[in-house]
């Protein structure tokens, strides 16, 4: 018969390896997990310095968002943010100077529904933007001849003139001033107004013959 292998020195478990229990998470995190420190003298709980600048920047941020105040800024600051400099002033009298002027100018040449929306602060190329109609191709041209020749004669170049000689639609860029002059029932289908719904209107001295009932306007005989 053969003996019996000797026992192996060592510290290695005997336990079957099936048979082993996991470490649990829930007595894993225990162990590990930190506890607030208490003070000798009041008993509170002491939190770390990197929660407690946390808990103030969501607290200024919800302050903030209910009040409508930059956090740390005083109202009378921040509404004088808002406000349009003296320069910027100016600049948007010129500009509804000049688009009053090209208004005009096709006016002049029986123009039909002139509308002239305010789109300062709402569009990043323009800011005033003019719509009107003929009645004819032919006169489509001429509205957008005479305009151009009254901006010229004010020292306005157009920067840029598409559609011309096409009497459908021509766009004039003026730069802070632009002008679609459509075929009318072409306007329509377009509907620039529409895209501008919310933009305030200018008031305009419209004869009561190039009114047909738009809005924004006031017809004079």
């Amino acid at each position: 018969m053969r003996g019996r292998p000797p026992k192996r020195s060592g510290t290695l478990s005997t336990t079957p390896i099936e048979r082993r229990r996991p470490l649990c998470y829930h007595e894993h995190t225990l162990t590990t997990k930190r506890t607030p420190k208490r003070t000798a003298k009041s008993g509170k709980t002491t939190r770390p310095p990197a929660r407690a600048k946390k808990r103030t920047a969501r607290k200024a941020g919800r302050e903030a968002s209910r009040g409508g105040k930059l956090p740390g800024k005083p109202g009378r600051e921040a509404a004088a943010l808002s406000r349009p400099s003296p320069r910027e002033i100016a600049e948007k009298r010129e500009s509804l100077a000049a688009a009053k002027i090209a208004m005009a100018a096709a006016l002049e040449k029986k123009a039909v529904e002139p509308v002239l929306i305010d789109v300062c602060g709402r569009a990043s190329y323009a800011d005033f933007i003019g719509v009107v109609s003929g009645r004819s191709d032919r006169q489509v041209d001429a509205i957008a001849d005479n305009v151009c020749e009254a901006m010229a004669a004010r020292g306005r170049r157009p920067l840029g003139r598409e559609g011309a000689r096409n009497g459908r639609w021509v766009l004039i860029d003026f730069g802070d001033v632009v002008l679609h002059v459509f075929y009318h029932p072409l306007r329509e289908v377009f509907d620039i107004e529409s895209l501008w719904i919310d933009a305030p209107r200018v008031k305009l001295q419209v004869p009561a013959e190039a009114d047909d009932g738009a809005t924004g306007r006031d017809s004079s005989s």
